[in-house]
């Protein structure tokens, strides 16, 4: 007679009648279903845990981008500002230094008027050549020559004749220099100009169309 302990009750996976192999094989099996059981919860929860941080990382990215392209704008931004700024400031430096020259102009004439009489001599002379000095230093240029092809964007014909020895329109006298500043011009040359004379250019044409014959027929 077999005694049976009360209250404990002993479940076996091995069926009845199974061999000793048998049995060490369900034993075997069962071991490994318990063990890669709770493995594979713990997988899948690695697994969610991890396609959670991807999410929040390409959230995070999202709003990296979005704050970058934020301050690439705002810098762009106040790089044309302060590129504007400055435009303006130097345009309205130029305006106010050529408003100063333009007041030192008769100044200037009464000064090259001078030198051409010879009356620029003694102190008045040291004034006059300092005052030019500081025009020149100002960026006030002076033009105007003789013998150069008017230009009507910066000369002004106040005289006007005919020569014989011109093939175009051209400045044979200054009557006062033109200023300019960089590229504003503060005044224009005013200027006497000379064409060349109705009916020149065609004589001068005929004459080398004869001369040109002359040389073919030799």
């Amino acid at each position: 007679m077999t005694e049976e302990t009360p209250g404990f009750e002993e479940k076996s996976d091995v069926p009845s009648g199974a061999t000793p192999d048998d049995a060490a094989e369900a034993v075997e099996t069962s071991a490994k279903e318990e063990s890669t059981a709770p493995a594979g919860d713990a997988s899948n929860e690695k697994s969610a845990a991890a396609a959670g941080l991807t999410a929040q990382l390409d959230q995070v990215r999202s709003a990296l981008d979005e704050r970058t392209a934020d301050l690439q704008r705002l810098q762009a931004e106040y790089q044309n500002y302060r590129r504007r700024v400055e435009r303006d400031r130097v345009t309205v430096k130029e305006i106010a230094v050529a408003t100063l020259l333009s007041e030192l102009l008769p100044v200037l004439d009464d000064v090259g008027r001078a030198r051409d009489h010879g009356e620029l001599v003694g102190g008045f002379k040291s004034v006059a050549e300092s005052l030019e000095t500081v025009v020149a230093k100002m960026g006030l240029q002076q033009f105007g020559k003789e013998g150069e092809p008017f230009d009507p964007t910066i000369h002004e014909a106040l005289m006007h004749s005919y020569a014989p020895d011109v093939t175009e329109t051209t400045c044979v006298a200054i009557l006062q220099p033109g200023y300019r500043i960089g590229e504003r011009t503060i005044r224009p040359a005013r200027v006497a100009v000379a064409e060349p004379q109705p009916g020149a250019q065609a004589k001068a044409e005929e004459s080398d169309d004869a001369d040109k014959s002359e040389k073919d027929s030799e």
